[in-house]
């Protein structure tokens, strides 16, 4: 019989609507039960595409003697990760400090007022490894429970100390100046793979954030081994089994050093990430190879993540069969077959073998470059490329008819924000109308379903509920609005993110603290309330809310939003510097406010070839932390950076200005491009 998970829409809780588990999602009737019967909480958090939640699942949650324990001593409470990271983030800081440690699934156990006192992550049915089996850590927390109440006490008391700390005052740490940046980047520069790429060793993940950081600084300062560090780690990284060769997307990392085996599950946020990346680095370089993956990224968002709706979904699984990564990996034989006189050429350039290299298999990379496997097989690299592109096509379609991994059909508001925020960029670099048209459609769902008086849902409404967003779901949302706003010049987008972003000041911000919390101060009354300010798998709540503060004071010319955003970035300033790959993000905001947003002001009819000619020449140079608006002379509604600006002989007139020095108006695309570019390398004093 199914349990009470059966009528929740997450399909990481669907996953266990029929174990013999009494499992309760988060809410009122779990906790009233715990506290009724004084009962701790067993809560497990996990999410769809996690391999070892599958696996635990299988082994003790599917086991009638596990749950039989599980039902008699807990009160059981499952959690979708995706869904409520606030619960994620509170009860991974617990299991951090208490084992120095943490990943999924994550098994925590709480008192009846949800106050933890022993955590850890996977636990095997039998004790191996080094691991205490599930059954006997249940039974050893029962113990603990009924006979060493002071032992949770104590152990309660210490994590309350533990959350106190996010709710204390912040103070600032450091000043905001070139130098920070520069200790950023050789903090980076030091712990750089100078072989295969990436920071650090096995397992290994991309760190798009970072990349992207250190791009901008190498544009902005000349710095040659910045952009060593970017071009060679993410041609790595696509040339490399992490890189769906055939498909198109990343997976999650790689767990070698070497980016050839990947952990299989491919997530939204991912690919927004890595996809902006590719858009960056073609824009800065001319790269041919990360136009094409950034292109075939977004194919791929639209050809297999994209709802009716227009929303996009989250992740899809590692597991297919019942094993990881079966749905990627190809034999030598079966490639021969398929490709017919083609199969020569694409095994030299994916490096496919008799005996594979995973599990007497294949996983798609390549090893050498086209040049050598054209050497190898007495052909051009034109040839070879064409026969790889024909080929992925034939094996895409053969690959299509295996049984497909999971897809967690969610929607969720940050991650669709920062892939909308990717594809609108890619649109108004590439020039492309069908990455355009997919960007709208996916602003309009989330404007439609998603945002409801200036608040952003975390999801679309289910059974008469409105999922609470969080302030990354706030913040990511209208920077993907605005990067529609800088696309279309339709000022309701522009207007949109406005609104977001007095509704996320108002809920998020605390002005006794000094910070955005993550929660709305009317969210329910948790153990803390959580505030994580580092970049992780996706950019902090923080950091998109200080880089979406920036950018509306420039549009704006808003001193109190600028003023606000720059106390947050003085409050991490030494922990930026010290840390850098756990702040890509919020350096990137840290450049804007440092080395000078790049103003571009475009006056005219946007409807115009003139206007669109000076809006090309803009789109295809890369300047970091530029900010676009753009109009008929007059129609400002608003927005500060259009003010006083008229065109000139009748045509429309480009104005570059950075922290109130301006170029001279010009309605030449190739003189706007030189001066973008000039911009972006000015040094200019700090200001104030």
């Amino acid at each position: 019989m199914p349990n009470r998970l059966a009528g929740e829409s997450s399909p990481y809780l669907l996953q266990h609507a029929d174990n013999p588990v009494d499992w309760y999602p988060w809410g009122a009737d779990a906790l009233d039960r715990a506290r009724g019967e004084r009962k701790p909480i067993l809560l497990s958090i996990g999410y769809a595409a996690c391999h070892w939640c599958h696996v635990m699942e299988h082994e003790s949650f599917e086991d009638e003697e596990t749950a039989r324990l599980m039902n008699e001593r807990f009160v059981n409470i499952k959690v979708d990760r995706e869904e409520r990271p606030d619960l994620d983030a509170i009860y991974m800081q617990a299991v951090q400090a208490m084992t120095g440690q943490g990943g999924w699934p994550m098994t925590v156990f709480l008192t009846p007022e949800g106050v933890p006192f022993y955590g850890g992550t996977y636990y095997p049915p039998e004790d191996r490894h080094g691991l205490p089996s599930f059954r006997r850590v249940l039974r050893s927390i029962a113990d603990v429970w009924t006979s060493r109440q002071d032992d949770v006490a104590r152990t309660a008391d210490r994590m309350r100390e533990l959350y106190a700390v996010s709710t204390e005052p912040v103070r600032g740490s450091g000043a905001l100046s070139p130098e920070l940046l520069d200790r950023a980047a050789r903090g980076l520069a030091q712990q750089y793979d100078h072989g295969h790429g990436g920071f650090g060793g096995a397992p290994k993940f991309p760190q798009a954030m970072a990349l992207d950081f250190l791009l901008r600084h190498a544009h902005r300062t000349g710095s040659e081994p910045a952009l060593e560090m970017v071009t060679h780690t993410f041609r790595t990284m696509a040339r490399g089994g992490v890189y769906d060769q055939v498909g198109g997307g990343f997976h999650r990392y790689a767990v070698d050093a070497v980016w050839l085996v990947p952990h299989f599950e491919k997530m939204l946020y991912d690919n927004a990430l890595l996809g902006r990346l590719a858009v960056h680095l073609h824009q800065a370089t001319g790269d041919a190879e990360a136009r094409r993956v950034a292109e075939e990224t977004i194919q791929w968002v639209a050809r297999e993540m994209t709802a009716p709706s227009g929303g996009f979904h989250s992740t899809l699984d590692a597991d297919s069969e019942g094993h990881e990564g079966k749905f990627y990996l190809w034999d030598e034989e079966e490639v021969r077959q398929l490709l017919g006189d083609d199969a020569p050429l694409v095994i030299a350039y994916w490096g496919i073998s008799p005996d594979g290299n995973f599990e007497g298999r294949n996983i798609l990379h390549v090893p050498s470059g086209v040049g050598v496997a054209a050497a190898r097989t007495g052909t051009t690299d034109q040839e070879v490329l064409a026969a790889v592109d024909r080929a992925r096509a034939v094996l895409y379609d053969r690959r299509a008819r295996r049984v497909w991994p999971a897809r967690d059909d969610k929607i969720l508001a940050a991650w669709n924000g920062l892939m909308l925020r990717t594809v609108a960029e890619a649109a108004r670099a590439f020039g492309d109308d069908d990455y355009r048209h997919l960007a709208l459609r996916n602003g309009e769902f989330l404007a439609r379903e998603l945002v409801y008086d200036g608040r952003v849902l975390r999801m679309p409404p289910h059974g008469g509920r409105r999922p609470a967003g969080f302030l990354e779901d706030q913040a990511a949302v209208a920077l993907a609005f605005l990067a529609l706003y800088e696309l279309t010049f339709d000022r309701s987008w522009f207007g949109r993110a406005r609104q977001i972003a007095d509704a996320m000041i108002e809920w998020f911000w605390s002005e006794e603290t000094g910070a955005f919390f993550d929660t709305a101060s009317d969210h329910e009354a948790l153990v803390t309330r959580p505030r994580e300010v580092t970049d992780n798998a996706v950019p902090s709540g923080t950091s998109l809310a200080v880089e979406l503060l920036l950018r509306l004071a420039e549009l704006h010319h808003d001193e109190d939003l600028r003023r606000r955003a720059v106390w947050v970035l003085e409050t991490l300033a030494e922990p930026m510097a010290r840390y850098p790959v756990a702040f890509g993000h919020l350096l990137g905001a840290a450049d804007m406010e440092v080395r000078g947003a790049i103003e571009l002001a475009l006056i005219g009819d946007p409807a115009t070839g003139d206007f669109g000619a000076l809006e090309r020449a803009a789109a295809t140079t890369y300047v970091p932390s530029l900010v676009v608006a753009g109009g008929m002379p007059g129609a400002t509604n608003g927005i500060g950076l259009l003010e006083h600006r008229t065109m000139h002989d009748g045509r429309a007139t480009a104005y570059v200005c950075r922290r109130y020095q301006c170029d001279a108006p010009t309605t030449e695309p190739d003189t706007l491009a030189t001066q973008l570019a000039e911009a972006a390398r000015r040094v200019l004093p700090a200001p104030g």
